[in-house]
C-alpha cells in the first residue's frame, strides 16, 4: 500500500497596482520615431507613425503641465507669510487667486489631453467630430486636442457669437 502524502504549496500573490482614476488613457512608453520626425501629407493619415507622433506630443505636453502643476502648488504652499501691509495682502491675494484660476484652466486642459489620448488608442483620433473629415495635419500639429475640422470650428464659433449676442 502506497502513502500519498499531501504537500502545501504556499503561493504568493503580489497585490495588482490599483489604477489612478485621474488616468483614462492607457500609459505607453516614448516611441521610437526618428527624432526629427514630422507628419505628412504623403504618408496615410493617422498612420502607426503619425499616432505615435501625437501620442508622444500629447504625453509630454500632459507632463510638462502636471510638472508645472507641482511647482505651482509648491510656491502656493510656501507663500503662507503673513502681511503687515494691506496692500502687500491684497496683492499676494490676487497673484494667488490668478494661480488657482490657471491651475483650474490646465486641470481642464489635462482631460482635453486624456480624451484625445482614448481617442487615438480607439481610432477616432484626428478625425472631425461633426463631419467625420480628417483634422489637418497643420492643424493637428498647433493644436492636438483638436476636435473640429477648421470649417466645423469656424461654423461653431459663429453659432457661439451669435447665441452670445441675444
Amino acid at each position: 500500500m502506497i502513502a500519498k502524502t499531501k504537500t502545501k504549496t504556499k503561493t504568493t500573490t503580489k497585490p495588482k497596482p490599483k489604477k489612478s482614476s485621474a488616468t483614462k488613457a492607457k500609459p505607453r512608453s516614448r516611441s521610437k520615431l526618428p527624432r526629427n520626425y514630422k507628419p505628412s501629407e504623403s504618408e496615410p493619415f493617422m498612420n502607426k507613425r503619425q499616432q505615435a507622433y501625437f501620442r508622444d506630443k500629447l504625453q509630454a505636453w500632459k507632463e510638462e503641465i502636471l510638472r508645472s502643476n507641482r511647482t505651482t502648488l509648491q510656491n502656493l504652499q510656501e507663500e503662507t507669510e503673513k502681511h503687515a501691509d494691506i496692500a502687500d495682502r491684497a496683492t499676494s491675494e490676487a497673484d494667488r487667486a490668478l494661480e488657482l484660476r490657471a491651475r483650474d484652466r490646465q486641470r481642464k486642459l489635462i482631460a482635453k489631453i486624456d480624451s484625445a489620448l482614448v481617442r487615438i488608442e480607439d481610432g477616432t483620433y484626428g478625425y472631425c467630430e461633426e463631419t467625420g473629415e480628417p483634422i489637418g495635419l497643420k492643424r493637428l500639429d498647433a493644436r492636438p486636442i483638436a476636435i473640429l475640422g477648421v470649417e466645423a470650428q469656424e461654423s461653431h464659433e459663429r453659432r457661439e457669437r451669435v447665441y452670445r449676442d441675444e
